[in-house]
């Protein structure tokens, strides 16, 4: 892969760390969809595991995929042996209800700092309509040495 952001120059679908069984996106469903140079996309179902009691996807479910991929993002533009990154502030505006179906997240960097990054993430449904918009704040964090 050439002209990427990722501190992983290969980064793939195949080689992605970062959904591991017994964490919130494993068991809310994300599954990947794409990683581009500068760019992540995830889909997570709209089912029982993600919609509120009166039917529609919870927004606490959006913000989950949100932050996810923000932070992901984060994560894979750093050397991981020197830095870390953690949530600062996230914010959503959920635009339109989703009863049944996938929403697919793309996350996109607005901001890539030396202490901290902003990755806007768009969430859409399976008709392409955007149903929320997310921003997530990073901090970069130097690992401490022991």
């Amino acid at each position: 892969m050439t002209d990427t952001i990722w501190f992983d120059k290969n980064l793939s679908l195949e080689n992605a760390p970062g959904l591991k069984e017994y964490t919130m996106g494993h068991h809310l469903g994300f599954e990947w969809v794409e990683i581009g140079p500068d760019y992540l996309e995830m889909k997570m179902p709209v089912d029982e595991r993600t919609k509120q009691p009166f039917g529609l996807l919870h927004g606490g479910a959006s913000c989950a995929l949100a932050e996810t991929l923000g932070s992901l993002g984060a994560y894979y533009t750093i050397d991981p042996s020197k830095y870390q990154s953690v949530g600062l502030e996230i914010n959503a505006n959920h635009l339109k209800g989703v009863r049944e179906g996938f929403v697919t997240a793309k996350a996109l960097p607005i901001h890539i700092g030396k202490s901290t990054q902003v990755w806007q993430i768009r969430i859409s449904n399976d008709a392409g309509d955007l149903v929320c918009i997310s921003r997530i704040t990073m901090a970069i964090l130097e690992i401490k040495k022991k």
